[in-house]
């Protein structure tokens, strides 16, 4: 089996925003304007205890001039503060949100080009918490928080300087009373942290996966009465996001203790500046810069703190995130074909787990037995590493050809050591119908996923015209194969916008076209709006059965070289059958058409079928009764 990068409930935060560089590299010189713009009403900021303390030694010394100059200066200085300041939070949170902005489309992309098992290997609501509220916190970080860390940061150090040019003697006071406690207060914080808030980003997760998944099967819990064992549960996710809420809670109290420090060296500072300036060593202007810019140093180390908090919480989510970016990233460099950018709209598939497939592919449902056991004429011959040498060789023989569809000694598994499709080897020649038949759980959709480049197999080849699928351009193979799957994806907006989830940029024109082609032109006009008929959430308005005519309409504006086409189960009313009947008889004309068959009606229909057993080719041959074939390669013994 392929090996599937699986998420880290707790990823690494180490070395986060290293890690985040290569994202914020095209945005450089944008932050950096920013950063500087910032630094620079930050400055101003410092200046002005500095102005005012000369101000009070010259009312001292009876300087009117001096006095009125100081007092102009720090006007001027409050107004160029806040005009830079201003011009500081524009460009950063212009800059701030294109790489919001970039990372969402990054994740987006990601997502739809990410394997199936990828996606299936994850609880769909994990991957939206990460590619939306991750997201979503760190786009208010970078216009709220992201400012005043930068400000903070910046005053703690001009600041610093300027105490220090002040007088080396409180500075060094200060540094004595003020600094270790607070170093040990924050090294309390940041470690308290580290472990409390991704435990809460965990089990916020958690608790919006299941309630997600809640919202999803209402109906069947509803249906089989059991929404109270599935509210234990959602309670139990609750429970354990509301301790773990309360032990990130408790991490922040301890910032409260910053105001007892900040006391203890304000009086500190108070009586030695007091001392000083008594016996001449510095002048009570001095002592007053003193006490002004230690008491904004000590709030912006109080908001620092704060601030620091809110990005450790915010340093926890970009670690899912660039989680999410790294394993998507991973996974690219191996991706299953039908999942590269030429094909469906991203996103969908991706926050709803294994349908991205609806998606990436035009695909839709086949009708009942009578409308998919209208397919005929054509031959197969299969075979298989478990049907014995005989079939494997004549698969083989089949394919040398160059044409058509050919699966060589393929293997696959969704869970390592546990095979579903055990050296598959089966040609189907051009234009040729044929059906996959066996019971559920068989392997039938499995492979047929994996005919149409859906899945890559863990060994072996899939070929169309003798080219191996994974060596074949994205947007190619999604011309030449299509899948209509059972259950047709739909989105929530108009008939024309799920007929848009089409490879390429298709027009009204080419959605009629289509539909005419097909024979759905009186159908299209008989809805409400045409091509403009809302079809509500998912395609709730619609039928099953119509569901099936929009992906018949979707496969023939790609006007593929293969189609398969997965039969539905659900009945269907007479008219829906008959239109889908008549589409499909128009659609299969001129390609190679795989049915996956359920209903004995429609296997009676099929020229050739394959049986499948257990993930292997049990007989291939020709249908001569309901149940009863007439087999062209040895059977497994």
């Amino acid at each position: 089996m392929a090996d599937v990068r699986l998420l880290a409930e707790e990823p690494d935060q180490r070395h986060v925003l290293r890690r985040a560089w290569p994202y914020l590299r095209r945005h450089r010189a944008a932050i950096g304007a920013a950063v500087t713009v910032n630094l620079l009403a930050t400055l101003a900021l410092t200046l002005v205890p500095v102005v005012i303390g000369r101000a009070v030694d010259e009312l001292i010394d009876g300087d009117r001039t001096g006095l009125l100059t100081a007092a102009a200066v720090v006007f001027g200085l409050v107004i160029v503060r806040t005009l830079l300041l201003r011009w500081s939070e524009l460009l950063l949170v212009r800059a701030g949100e294109k790489v919001v902005h970039d990372l969402r489309d990054l994740v987006v992309e990601r997502l739809g080009g990410t394997p199936l098992r990828f996606l299936e290997a994850h609880r769909g609501g994990d991957l939206l918490q990460r590619a939306t509220v991750e997201i979503a916190d760190l786009a208010a970080f970078v216009r709220g928080q992201l400012p005043d860390l930068i400000s903070l940061a910046g005053y703690v150090v001009f600041a610093t300087v300027v105490l220090l040019t002040s007088s080396w003697q409180l500075l060094t006071l200060l540094l004595v009373v003020f600094a270790p406690p607070m170093w040990l207060l924050t090294r309390i914080v940041r470690r308290t942290a580290e472990r409390a808030y991704p435990a809460e980003a965990a089990a916020r997760s958690t608790l919006t996966a299941t309630f997600s998944e809640s919202l999803l099967a209402r109906e069947q819990l509803q249906i089989d009465g059991a929404t109270g064992t599935w509210l234990s549960r959602l309670r139990g996710d609750a429970g354990d996001y509301y301790r773990r809420a309360r032990t990130a809670q408790g991490a922040a109290t301890w910032i409260d203790g910053t105001w007892i420090v900040q006391g203890l060296a304000s009086a500190a500072l108070l009586i030695a500046g007091g001392v000083l300036a008594g016996n001449g060593t510095i002048t009570v202007g001095v002592v007053v810069t003193f006490m002004l810019a230690s008491r904004d140093l000590f709030s912006s180390v109080d908001d620092l703190t704060l601030v620091v908090g809110d990005l450790l919480e915010t340093r926890v989510g970009l670690a899912r995130l660039l989680d999410l970016l790294a394993a998507t990233g991973d996974h690219s460099k191996q991706r299953e074909i039908s999942d590269k950018s030429g094909g469906g709209v991203p996103g969908h598939g991706a926050a709803a787990g294994g349908a991205a497939a609806g998606g990436a592919v035009a695909g839709g449902a086949v009708a009942g037995g009578t409308a998919a056991g209208a397919a005929a004429a054509g031959g197969v011959a299969a075979g298989g590493a478990a049907a014995g040498a005989a079939g494997g060789a004549a698969a083989g023989a089949a394919a040398a050809s160059g044409a058509g569809l050919t699966a060589e000694a393929v293997t696959y598994s969704y869970k390592a050591g546990e095979l579903v499709l055990h050296g598959i080897s089966v040609h189907f020649g051009p234009g040729e119908h044929a059906g996959l038949i066996g019971e559920t759980g068989s392997g039938k959709t499995t492979l047929a996923k994996l005919l149409c480049g859906l899945y890559l197999p863990d060994s072996g080849t899939v070929r169309l015209g003798g080219a191996d699928l994974s060596a074949l351009d994205a947007a190619d193979l999604r011309r030449r194969l299509v899948l209509i799957p059972q259950q047709v994806h739909m989105i929530a907006g108009s008939l024309a916008d799920n007929l848009a989830l089409t490879p390429g940029k298709k027009t009204r024109d080419d959605f009629a076209a289509a539909a005419a082609a097909l024979g759905l032109t009186a159908w299209i006009d008989s809805l409400p709006d045409g091509f403009d008929t809302d079809l509500g959430r998912r395609g709730e308005r619609f039928s099953a059965g119509e569901r099936q005519l929009v992906g018949l309409v979707r496969a023939a504006m790609t006007d593929p070289e293969v189609l398969i086409l997965d039969e539905a189960t659900a009945d269907l009313d007479p008219a829906t059958a008959q239109r889908i009947e008549e589409a499909l008889a128009r659609l299969r004309d001129g390609r190679t058409v795989l049915v996956i068959a359920h209903r004995p009606a429609t296997i009676d229909r099929l020229p050739r079928v394959v049986r499948l057993h257990a993930g292997r080719i049990e007989s291939a041959g020709r249908i001569e009764s309901a149940g009863r074939i007439e087999t062209e390669e040895p059977s497994c013994p």
